[in-house]
């Protein structure tokens, strides 16, 4: 929608990280007037001898002394004692004397950072030296006449100094002065732009310093290497270099300096595209800043941290990071440091669609802004703010983009006299695109041509390549592609100079739909395929599940243009096999994190790593737990929505922790290092080792233009071309609808099933079914779709079309390859020795009726649905899962059946390695979907057998460290099957944590089922498995046809519900 930033997220900087020249060359006194650095008990003895007379000599020492104080009110004491000695030496003719007074002048005029008084004591020093031949002082004045120029910014000179020093610097095999020497010629070299020159002497430097073992300084040095590096656009020697002198630093006990080595890495890590390395550092850092009780700077990191957060799709954890530094910064008083992070709170926002919030924090950050008179900062947040205002007309049909064009133009005006050349092309750009989007060309070419005009100014490789990108865009916006790939291509080679990985990509794509545009599809083809190698690469080095899934949400867009890509080819060229390969990569696109995590499932990525960081995840969750159980005590006793807000926020910052600490033990884990995670299977392999003769594989993927369904046998592949995504999402939410009402009315079932089915009906023929859904089509119950279509009339069918459960069976798959690697993993599992668990009708509150002396019950009626209320509280007895429980444990005996009821269908029933134990494992209670999927669950026991209060959710995060080889798991509860649908991912919910946790395969619902007709469901599902010897998919297929058959149940809402993921064998 707008024009993509393509920037980093976090500056790298290094100010503040260096030590001072001045403070290095403290070590060159001349002989017998040493710097104050130096313990007088080391200095050389001024021979008395040498004096005019003891009345020089006495105020010669006492000026001295004087200096040696260092204060500002001593330093010019001593300068009117040593003017005093200076006339003594001189009416004496004492040029030794002279020269060293001198000396003491022009270091007292340096160290009041007058520098030019200080060039010129140190010149008349210097002329004296030379002429009594006494080279070592001669070395000094030249070293600290180079210093001064070098304070004064005259680089120039100081060079000249430095190289006239050096050979004198040698002469004393003074190793510390030599790298003393180097160091200022290298900066100075960097300064005059001979930045190789610069690398040269800096790395003899800091050898030097190593060599004496001057630790500090050495470290000092490769940090000014790392800068230089960072200047010619090459990060990965930056980073190099940083990585040499953060030990240094650590070995020197300088935590402030080691803070911000790792800051500056995690900048660089993350300029590369090397996000969970940036996060590794930047957590370090935030934590050494922390005990130094650097508050200021332990915000910066935490707002950095929400812009990685951010880049990577994790706008909660970005949030969360965002709130944390907000309150230091007000912690801090300091009204800046609120307004950059409202603005970014506003950004995050802006990313979410959530505008109304992020413009109230936009205009929050502008008016702080205003009362501070930045007028650079108000311009930056009058462009956020022009964005959503120019957009929301065309996107919500509200609003006036002419507004956004005058915040542009006044942004604009700001930047022209306040702004840098890289700041007023951005807006200038954006202002060209905008107008190209309004067809107004000769306004959008006017801007454009000054934003190129300004291109050849900028010295930062970074922003050249950010603004040719953004002028691609423009020219993107008036159909002018070969220009758009002229620009761009400018913005690919500085990327790939950078080593910016992440807006390499971005740009490979951008020149993938400018040549797809041009109709040259091979080229579009080569770029995109380039573009997702890189994607694919940067996934791997995320340690972390969960933002390796929310980055893989954001660059779905990639795979979905090549899908579409390889189809249109496909269309060209029928017998080329691009259909194929089309499924290929709808394949790569989907539930990657999923068959990573069934890979660790069967590995113990934990051994090997340090205990106190699994005693720290341990304690995390246990700390979630007690929050979340608070959280519902206290909504229980009435608490206030502050009350309530701060648990959620509590927990919100727990599960942050937790992930950080879940990807540390990633890193750290000699077994997670040498992992080979599985790469998705392509067609032939699905179809030697997933399908037989009786299963067909449908894989939908949903396109905004058109949507594409693959048809895959044992023997052969078909793929059809569906309506836009935007089509079947409107009717896909009608059949739901229709469902949940109990309607009749077949019109929305026949058009989805026109949509879906009509194009592969041929094909079916009785076969079990094998549907990987993309978008919403994961919560259609595909079993209750017609299997004919009914012509449209103005009353209902008498005999509708029987539903495609008839004559299939059905079961669902996040992607064809996760069943592979699931038979993998499982293959040589053996069976459980017992059969059936079963948790069910668990105790809730006081309120209900079994517990002794109460009279009032909160017992379901026969309609109760199993989905616990938003706030997961206040639930009503399931009265029905009780029987439901009776009549699956009739059909086990009693040696290889858990019974657990009431009070004992708890918790900690639930996570007890005794349910390993069993084959079957059922549990019937209150589902509970929250927003989070990591606090999503099921519902057990809320009190425990003495009425005391406990925790009685069993949470995603829980079974997630179960212990379940179980054949069957089955939640007998309210859309257990739903979750988070993420792109890329699908649906994040409580079926991955139990295919984790070593489910073959679950059973879980779609939406609120009724308690009466799960109860009667169930019983005959267990009854096809326990007594018929059905396997379960089988099982649920027939017990599904009987309800359907039975008046009472027909209706798809009682009895479609229900889904059958995993193995089917």
């Amino acid at each position: 929608m707008a024009i993509a930033r393509r920037s980093k997220p976090g500056a790298v900087g290094w100010q503040g990280c260096f030590l001072g020249l001045a403070t290095a060359f403290l070590c060159f006194g001349f002989i017998g007037i040493p710097s104050r650095a130096i313990p007088l008990a080391q200095q050389p003895q001024n021979n008395s001898s040498e004096l005019a007379n003891p009345a020089i000599e006495q105020l010669f020492q006492d000026a001295k002394k004087i200096y040696e104080q260092g204060t500002p009110e001593s330093l010019q004491q001593a300068r009117l004692k040593f003017q005093e000695v200076l006339e003594g030496f001189q009416a004496a003719s004492d040029r030794q004397g002279i020269g060293k007074t001198l000396g003491y002048l022009g270091f007292i005029s340096s160290d009041l950072e007058q520098n030019p008084q200080a060039i010129e004591y140190f010149k008349q020093a210097l002329e004296i030296f030379r002429a009594l031949g006494k080279r070592t002082d001669e070395m000094t004045a030249l070293v600290r006449i180079g210093l001064a120029y070098s304070e004064l910014g005259d680089y120039e000179q100081a060079l000249a100094y430095a190289l006239e020093a050096l050979p004198l610097v040698r002469e004393t095999a003074d190793k510390t002065k030599e790298a003393h020497v180097l160091l200022l010629m290298g900066q100075a070299y960097n300064k005059l732009g001979q930045r190789e020159q610069a690398l040269t002497v800096l790395k003899q430097a800091a050898s030097l310093y190593l060599e004496v073992n001057n630790l500090s300084s050495a470290a000092n040095a490769f940090d000014y290497l790392s800068l230089i590096y960072h200047q010619l656009g090459n990060d990965s020697q930056a980073l190099s270099q940083l990585q040499q002198s953060l030990p240094l630093w650590q070995a020197t006990g300088e935590t402030e300096r080691e803070a911000n080595t790792l800051k500056i890495i995690g900048g660089l890590s993350s300029d590369l595209g090397n996000y969970q390395q940036a996060l590794d550092y930047y957590n370090q850092g935030l934590n050494r800043f922390q005990a130094l009780k650097k508050t200021s700077e332990e915000a910066d990191i935490l707002q950095v941290l929400a812009q990685i957060y951010l880049e990577l799709g994790d706008n909660r954890s970005s949030l969360i990071s965002l709130n944390r530094a907000l309150t230091l910064q007000e912690s801090l008083n300091n009204p800046s440091g609120r307004a950059t992070i409202l603005r970014d709170i506003g950004m995050t926002y802006y990313n979410s669609n959530d505008f109304e919030q992020a413009l109230s924090y936009y205009n929050q950050a502008l008016t702080l802004w205003r009362q501070l008179n930045n007028r650079v900062e108000e311009a930056t947040t009058l462009e956020d703010i022009s964005t959503i205002h120019y957009w929301n007309p065309f996107v919500y049909g509200t609003g006036d983009y002419q507004q956004g064009l005058e915040e542009l133009k006044q942004a604009l005006s700001i930047f022209q006299t306040e702004g840098t050349q890289h700041q007023k092309a951005f807006i200038l750009g954006k202002l060209a695109l905008y107008y190209s989007y309004l067809e107004d060309k000769s306004q959008a070419l006017e801007y454009l041509d000054r934003a190129i005009a300004i291109v050849p100014t900028l010295e930062d490789l970074s922003s050249q390549a950010l603004i040719l990108g953004h002028i691609a865009s423009v020219y993107d916006g008036l159909s002018d592609y070969p220009k758009a790939l002229e620009f761009d291509r400018r913005a690919l080679e500085l990327y790939r100079t950078l080593g910016d990985k992440n807006n390499e990509a971005e740009t490979l794509a951008d020149l993938a739909r400018y040549q797809h545009n041009l109709g040259n599809l091979a080229g579009a083809r080569q770029n995109i395929e380039a573009a997702i190698d890189i994607i694919e690469t940067l996934r791997t080095k995320i340690a972390s599940p969960e933002l390796r899934t929310s980055y893989f949400a954001t660059v779905q867009s990639y795979y979905q243009f090549y899908i579409d890509l390889l189809m249109q080819l496909h269309q060209q060229n029928p017998n080329k096999g691009y259909n194929i390969e089309a499924l290929n990569i709808s394949e790569r696109s989907r539930a990657r994190v999923l068959l990573e995590l069934l890979t660790e499932a069967n590995a113990n990525i934990r051994q090997g790593v340090d205990p106190a960081l699994l005693t720290q995840e341990r304690t995390l969750l246990q700390q979630i737990n007690a929050t979340e159980f608070k959280r519902t005590q206290s909504y229980k006793e009435g608490a206030s929505n502050r009350e309530l807000e701060t648990l959620q926020k509590r927990t919100e910052s727990l599960l942050a922790q937790l992930d950080e600490v879940a990807a540390q033990i990633r890193v750290k884990s000699p077994t997670y290092a040498n992992l080979k995670y599985p790469q998705p299977l392509t067609v032939p392999e699905i179809q030697s080792r997933v399908l037989d003769s009786d299963t067909l594989l449908l894989e939908y993927s949903l396109g905004d233009d058109r949507s594409y369904l693959w048809a895959v046998s044992k023997t052969g592949i078909a793929s059809y071309t569906l309506p836009p995504r935007a089509e079947i999402e409107a009717a896909a939410k009608n059949f739901l609808g229709a469902i949940a009402a109990q309607s009749t009315d077949l019109t929305a079932a026949n058009q989805l099933t026109q949509m879906l089915l009509a194009p592969v009906a041929s094909q079916l023929h009785g076969q079990r079914l094998l549907i990987v859904g993309d978008g919403i089509l994961q919560t259609i119950p595909f079993a209750a779709l017609p299997t004919s279509l009914v012509p449209e009339s103005p009353t209902p069918p008498v005999t509708p079309s029987p539903p495609l459960l008839v004559n299939h069976e059905i079961v669902t798959l996040p992607s064809a390859s996760t069943i592979d690697i699931s038979r993998s993993q499982l293959q040589n599992r053996p069976r459980a020795p017992k059969t059936l668990a079963v948790l069910a009708d668990p105790v809730f509150d006081e309120s209900d009726s079994r517990l002794s002396g109460n009279n009032t019950s909160q017992t379901s009626p026969p309609d109760a649905q199993r989905l616990a209320p938003e706030s997961c509280t206040s639930l009503n007895r399931l009265e029905y899962t009780a029987k439901e429980a009776q009549n699956l444990l009739a059909l086990v005996p009693e040696g290889q059946r858990l019974q657990a009821l009431g009070f004992d269908a708890s918790r900690a029933t639930a996570t007890s390695p005794e349910i390993a134990q069993y084959q079957m494992v059922h549990l019937a209670t209150h589902g509970c979907l929250r927003d989070n999927p990591t606090l999503s669950g099921v519902v057990l026991s809320m009190l425990d057998a003495q009425r005391n209060p406990q925790d009685g959710f069993l949470r995603l995060g829980d079974i997630f460290n179960l212990n379940l080889p179980a054949e069957l798991v089955v939640l007998s509860a309210c859309q257990t099957g739903l979750g988070n649908d993420v792109g890329g991912e699908g649906m994040v919910g409580l079926t991955r944590g139990l295919m984790y946790a070593g489910a073959r395969r679950v059973v879980v619902s779609l939406w609120s089922v009724n308690d009466t007709a799960t109860s009667e469901l169930m019983a005959r599902f267990y009854r096809k498995m326990l007594s018929e010897g059905m396997n379960p998919v089988a099982a649920l297929r027939s017990a599904q046809l009987e309800m359907w058959q039975t008046q009472q149940w027909s209706a798809p809402y009682y009895w479609a519900a229900f889904t059958a993921q995993g193995e089917w064998r």
